[in-house]
């Protein structure tokens, strides 16, 4: 019994050094700001536990070869000791994050470069996920939704990782419906990337960005870091996308006809320079949209391949045109299913007045819903008669757009702006007659003044969603006098917005995670459901019954 007494301090020694490691983790968990403080704890818990490893090293031995040792101090000390170190390993994993990635392709390891633009950040920025927790409840491995919220979070935790000035917020869009409205959420799962330097200009990231396609648009894989990183460097203005507007052809000046127009892009983050094709044969590739505003004069067959060489590559393009654009132009444009009409638009119930040649077009004529933008003098773009239009719905049934298809192109388009059923194109137009609508040579509306045309890409290594080109059939109206009317600018901005959304800033290794579907017959899927939920436990069962009658 005397030797037994002999026991208690030893043990003593090691609950308080199990104690001391178990606070100074849970301080470093619950209160990183005094981190020293959590150390010193733990430091405090080692070397009690190493006493008390010294003073009873000899009785721990005979406690554990007696037939007693279960029930000595020994023990306790032995199993405080391991704990201890169980602690000791996780208080050093939360100050020393680190995830094994055992993927093929290394899907949630960061390149250098992003790790890089992470490390780098000069202000605090912040990741809003706008995700509907409820996906992730979603069993179904064919279910691109859940496998898009899981994919999205894992690298939202890794980049913050790597990002002290990042910080990311998880919210729920039913929940926090002002805050989806604030940033402009249009869909589920879209992650909003905001700098304290400019939180007026935010940068949206839908998950559904995320997934590559095929050339038939059928998805093949997931891969986030190249639009993730880029979101970062264009919303922190370390790389901003460059508009280039062409030049050489009596087009308006960006400098002059067009200064509040290039102070409106420059505000949102884009860098806008002019190209003259004639002196630069080429189109730079750090090019995000090529802008042709109002042609005067004719654009040479070269300067046109070069033109349709960028488009053909899977790039963006806007053309604002005028009913005395070059016939060049136009004809170039018959390559993407659309006519610019010759003409001026006329709308009889809906105009700025007193100038009939200047169609106003409400909310519910435009897809940006728009309250007011108006045209001085536009022409129409009238689709191919190859292009037949098609309604889709949404999943409520509601009509969501109007899209032309042809069965022999690939071409979709999309009308964006039209006027009412009561316009016509006007071949004869006099602003000093009436105009008045000949039913033998003109077509009475809705006429499209504006068109979305794209195309998917045609290699499967061609990022983004193939060509995109806007067509808008006039160059007017957002010139300087005509910009901040209305809302003409606002409909510019979401055209360049449209064109240029996806469009990466960085070029960075592509890790593809591949979709994998295990496809099972219903009678294997329910063998593998019983296994692991029966077969296991009742293996672990019967190997303890083992035991326990052996050591009986």
């Amino acid at each position: 019994m005397q030797t037994n007494k002999g026991y208690g301090i030893p043990g003593l020694i090691a609950v308080l050094g199990l104690l001391a490691l178990l606070v100074g983790f849970i301080v470093m968990l619950v209160l990183p700001g005094i981190l020293y403080a959590a150390w010193a704890t733990l430091a405090l818990g080692i070397l009690l536990l190493a006493i008390a490893f010294i003073l009873d090293f000899r009785q721990v031995g005979r406690a554990l070869t007696g037939r007693r040792g279960k029930f000595s101090t020994g023990t306790t000390v032995m199993a405080s000791i391991f704990i201890g170190i169980v602690l000791l390993v996780n208080a050093i994993s939360v100050g020393s994050y680190h995830r094994l990635d055992p993927t093929g392709v290394s899907q949630f390891t960061l390149t250098q470069q992003t790790k890089d633009v992470l490390k780098n950040l000069k202000t605090p920025l912040k990741a809003l996920a706008f995700f509907v927790p409820s996906i992730s409840q979603i069993n179904d491995p064919s279910n691109t939704a859940a496998l898009l919220y899981s994919y999205g979070t894992s690298m939202l935790t890794e980049y913050k990782y790597y990002g002290d000035k990042l910080s990311v917020e998880y919210i729920d869009p039913d929940e926090h419906p002002d805050q989806a409205r604030q940033y402009g959420i249009t869909q589920y799962q879209t992650i909003v990337f905001v700098s304290e330097n400019n939180p007026g200009h935010p940068r949206l990231v839908p998950l559904a960005q995320f997934v590559t396609t095929d050339a038939q648009g059928n998805p093949t894989g997931i891969e986030a870091e190249h639009a993730l990183t880029s979101a970062i460097l264009e919303v922190t203005g370390t790389i901003q996308k460059r508009v280039y507007f062409l030049t050489g052809h009596g087009e308006s000046s960006i400098d002059a006809d067009y200064s509040n127009l290039t102070k409106s892009l420059q505000d949102n983050l884009y860098q806008v320079a002019t190209l003259d094709l004639t002196i630069n044969p080429s189109i730079p590739d750090d090019c995000a949209t090529l802008i042709v505003a109002g042609p005067q004069q004719p654009i040479s067959s070269q300067e046109l391949e070069i033109i349709k060489r960028y488009l053909d590559s899977g790039r963006q393009a806007l053309f604002m045109l005028n009913p005395s654009s070059p016939k060049e132009v136009k004809k170039f444009l018959t390559n993407w299913g659309i006519t610019v009409g010759d003409g001026i638009v006329i709308d009889p119930s809906s105009y700025v007045s007193p100038s009939i040649d200047s169609p106003s077009v409400p909310s519910d004529r435009n897809t940006f819903g728009l309250p007011t933008v108006y045209f001085p003098g536009a022409t129409a773009i009238v689709p191919d008669p190859q292009y037949e239009p098609t309604v889709t719905l949404t999943e409520q049934g509601d009509m969501s757009a109007i899209i032309w298809k042809s069965k022999d192109s690939p071409i979709q388009m999309n009308r964006l702006v039209w006027t009412s059923s009561d316009a016509w194109l006007d071949k004869n137009f006099s602003p000093l007659q009436k105009p008045t609508f000949d039913n033998t040579t003109e077509v009475k509306g809705p006429l499209a003044l504006a068109f979305l045309i794209v195309t998917p890409p045609s290699d499967v290594n061609t990022r983004g969603q193939g060509t995109a080109l806007i067509v808008i059939g006039d160059s007017d109206f957002v010139a300087n006098q005509h910009f901040y009317n209305g809302n003409n600018s606002d409909l510019f901005l979401n055209a360049v917005s449209l064109l240029t959304a996806g469009k990466e800033l960085v070029t960075i290794e592509r890790k593809v995670l591949p979709f994998r579907r295990l496809l099972v017959r219903p009678d294997d899927a329910n063998l593998i459901r019983i296994s692991s939920i029966v077969v296991l436990p009742l293996l672990v069962l019967v190997a303890g019954g083992i035991i326990w009658w052996r050591r009986r």
